[in-house]
């Protein structure tokens, strides 16, 4: 009878942990929302902001976070899972693998602010590339390497061995083993990682405050190569994102409307980052099914 009523008592314990993580997410969200509800239209979202006066919008900040968030996931994404993959399959126990996990578990625990004086100094001064795109991006993949790698072993591991036994006993050879079963397999885990490193991406502004810079300059569409300079494309560009911008605008103060643009940038940029979350794990479930056959 105790363990029962022990039993139950857990479960309730733990279905009012829930119910309290959930109802103080829906009320954070719905605060920024709310606090944000005047600016939510597109001519906010649409236009360019206004420098000292009322009426500007956030175009160019959001189209730079998009763009940060691709290139920074092309350099990270790759080189993470790689990481994981490497210390799921291929690493040894050893001296070696005990000081790459000590090594990444440092790396994690870097405040953004340090990484983006290290970009500082690497990036933009001594590889002369100034405050742009390319600086923001590597900084944020110093900062994210270290959770895309654990995330992906973790999720590499919990694959089960009897899947990579039965490959192998049909003649596949472990990087077929890697690419047909371990990956398709680990995929949700690895897009949950994808997840978690494009919020930061997204929210981040100590590093980029001091990599890819405080203003942008105007956007020319007509121009989409990005090996030129004119280009909107361009990897060397400064770049103003969407939470530096929100940063700025509260520590300044300039514009006549500054709380307004404040709020309604942080309704934009909560937006933007659920619609990608859902995107991703919609994206991330449909290739799990076609890669495992619809199962």
């Amino acid at each position: 009878m105790k363990s029962k009523f022990y039993d139950k008592l857990a479960t309730i314990y733990f279905y009012l942990v829930a119910g309290l993580i959930v109802l103080f997410l829906v009320a954070l969200i719905g605060y920024i929302l709310y606090q944000g509800r005047s600016e939510l239209n597109l001519h906010f979202i649409l236009t360019p902001p206004k420098f000292m006066e009322k009426g500007g919008g956030i175009a160019p900040q959001i189209f730079n976070s998009l763009l940060l968030l691709v290139i920074t996931l092309i350099i990270s994404v790759p080189i993470g899972i790689g990481a994981g993959l490497y210390m799921a399959e291929y690493a040894r126990p050893g001296k070696i693998t005990e000081l790459i996990r000590l090594s990444t578990e440092t790396l994690s625990s870097l405040p953004s602010i340090v990484v983006g004086l290290f970009g500082l100094l690497i990036f933009v001064n001594m590889l002369h590339w100034g405050y742009s795109l390319m600086s923001g991006a590597l900084a944020l993949t110093v900062l994210n390497l270290p959770v895309m790698a654990r995330v992906s072993e973790d999720s590499l591991r919990s694959v089960s061995s009897s899947l990579k036994e039965a490959s192998f006993a049909l003649g596949s050879t472990k990087w077929q083993t890697i690419v047909r079963v371990l990956i398709p397999s680990a995929l949700p885990g690895l897009v949950t990682g994808i997840i978690l490193t494009s919020g930061r991406i997204f929210g981040e502004a100590a590093a980029l405050l001091y990599t890819a810079g405080m203003s942008t300059p105007s956007l020319n569409f007509n121009v989409l190569n990005p090996a030129s300079p004119a280009s909107p494309f361009y990897p060397f560009r400064s770049a103003e994102t969407l939470a530096v911008y929100i940063w700025k605008v509260n520590s300044e103060g300039l514009a006549p409307d500054a709380r307004q643009i404040a709020d309604g940038s942080a309704a934009v940029l909560l937006i933007i980052v659920l619609v990608f979350n859902i995107l991703a794990r919609w994206l991330g479930n449909t290739l799990y099914k076609k890669m495992t056959g619809g199962k």
